[in-house]
C-alpha cells in the first residue's frame, strides 16, 4: 500500500505574496510576535487558509465569545453578502459568529434569539429583522436589553428601540433611480417595492414620490398611483411590473435586484425588450447581478461599509461604550455616511440613540436606455 505524500511545510515567500506583505511581517505573524496591525495579521492568517495550510497551534487563539447573526433568508444574495462581511469582521475582533437563518415554516426570530441566549452569546446582529416591520411589537428588543444582551440593527429604524441602527439611504436610492430614468427621457416611471409596513419600503416610496415631484411636478397622490407594494421576490416584481406596464410605465424602479429580475421577466412575457421598450433599475447590486441578461442597472447598497460599521457599533456596546452621541461618533465611514433622524433630516442636536445612514451608489449597466418616442 502506498502512503500519501506528506504536504510540504508552507513557504514563507508564498504566504507573504498571497497576503501582500513582506516576508519579515509574515514571519512575525506566524511566530506570534507583537507589533503587527490586526488587519495585516488577519491577511496573513487568511493567506494560510487560502493556500490550504493548517495554522500553527500557537496561532489558534481562543474565541472572545459567540455573536449571533440573525438574517431573514439565504435565497436573496444580498443577505449572504452581508453575512460574509459581518462574519469576517467579527472574526477579526476575535468573536465567533453563529449564523441563524429564518426559513418559511422554520424558527421565528424570537425562537432564534432564545436559542442564542441559551448558548450564552455575547451579542447579536439583526439584519432586516422585525425591527424593520412597523407592525411588529418592539418590546421584544426592550426585553433583550433588560437581559443585558448587546445588539445592533441593520436596515430598518424604530425610535422605540434603544440600540444602534445602520441603514442605507433608501430615499436617496429612489431619487437616484428616478433621476437616472428621467435623464433618459422617461416620463412615466413606476415603483415596485415591498410591503408598506416595512421601513425601507416606506422610505423608498417617500424618495420616489419626492423625485417625481422634483422632476415632473406630480403631487403626492399622483405619485402614489405609480407605486405597487408587493413581495420582495422575483414573483413580486413580476406582478408589480405587469400592473405598471399596463399603466403605461416605460421606466421601473424596483426595491431589490430580485424584484427587478421579475420585472424583466414580465416585460419579456409581454414581448417587450429591456431596455428597448422598458428600462429597469434594481436595488442592492447583489453578487453576480452584473452578469444577468441584460446586466442590471441598480443602486448599490454599501454592504462592506455598513457591515463593518455595524460590527464596530456592536463591539462598542459589548465593551460598555454605547454609541449615543452623533457628535462623538467613532464610526467615521469613508463612504460618505451621515447621521439622520427618523424622518431623514440631518441631526443638528445630540440624541440618545442614532441611525448611521450610508450613501448608496447608482451603477449603470444594460437594463436602462433612452425612452422610445411615440
Amino acid at each position: 500500500m502506498t502512503l500519501p505524500t506528506p504536504r510540504p511545510a508552507p513557504r514563507l515567500s508564498d504566504i507573504a505574496a498571497q497576503a501582500r506583505v513582506s516576508e519579515a511581517t509574515a514571519s512575525r505573524v506566524l511566530n506570534g510576535k507583537a507589533g503587527v496591525a490586526a488587519t495585516t495579521r488577519h491577511r496573513v492568517l487568511a493567506a494560510l487558509d487560502v493556500l490550504g495550510y493548517e495554522r500553527p497551534v500557537r496561532l489558534q487563539r481562543r474565541s472572545a465569545g459567540l455573536v449571533g447573526l440573525v438574517i431573514p433568508e439565504l435565497t436573496n444574495p444580498i443577505f449572504p453578502a452581508f453575512a460574509q462581511i459581518i462574519e469576517q469582521s467579527l472574526a477579526g475582533h476575535g468573536y465567533t459568529p453563529v449564523l441563524c437563518t429564518q426559513m418559511p415554516g422554520g424558527a421565528t426570530e424570537d425562537e432564534l434569539v432564545e436559542q442564542l441566549e441559551e448558548r450564552g452569546v455575547t451579542g447579536i446582529v439583526f439584519l432586516s429583522g422585525l425591527h424593520a416591520d412597523t407592525g411588529a411589537d418592539p418590546s421584544r428588543y426592550t426585553r433583550l436589553t433588560s437581559r443585558g444582551v448587546p445588539y445592533v440593527l441593520i436596515n430598518g429604524y424604530n425610535d422605540r428601540i434603544d440600540a444602534p441602527f445602520v441603514s442605507p439611504d433608501d430615499r436617496a436610492a429612489a431619487r437616484m433611480a428616478v433621476r437616472h430614468l428621467a435623464e433618459l427621457g422617461h416620463t412615466r416611471i413606476g415603483l415596485a417595492v415591498g410591503p408598506a409596513r416595512y421601513v425601507p419600503s416606506r422610505r423608498k416610496a417617500e424618495g420616489f414620490a419626492a423625485a417625481l415631484e422634483e422632476s415632473f411636478g406630480l403631487s403626492r397622490g399622483q405619485a402614489e398611483r405609480r407605486i405597487r407594494h408587493t413581495l420582495f421576490s422575483v414573483e413580486g416584481g413580476h406582478a408589480a411590473a405587469t400592473a405598471l406596464i399596463d399603466d403605461g410605465c416605460t421606466g421601473l424602479v424596483c426595491g431589490s435586484d430580485l424584484m427587478a429580475l421579475g420585472a424583466v421577466r414580465a416585460a419579456r412575457q409581454r414581448g417587450l425588450d429591456v431596455p428597448g421598450h422598458l428600462s429597469v433599475v434594481g436595488f442592492d447590486d447583489s453578487p453576480l447581478i452584473a452578469f444577468t441578461d441584460p446586466p442590471l442597472t441598480t443602486v448599490r447598497q454599501p454592504v462592506q461599509a455598513m457591515a463593518t460599521a455595524a460590527v464596530g457599533a456592536l463591539i462598542e456596546e459589548i465593551e460598555g461604550n454605547p454609541v449615543r452621541n452623533p457628535l462623538r461618533n467613532p464610526l467615521r465611514n469613508p463612504v460618505r455616511n451621515s447621521v439622520r433622524d427618523p424622518v431623514g433630516d440631518p441631526v443638528r442636536n445630540p440624541v440618545q440613540r442614532t441611525e448611521f445612514v450610508f450613501q448608496p451608489e447608482l451603477v449603470v449597466r444594460g437594463s436602462t436606455g433612452p425612452a422610445v418616442r411615440a
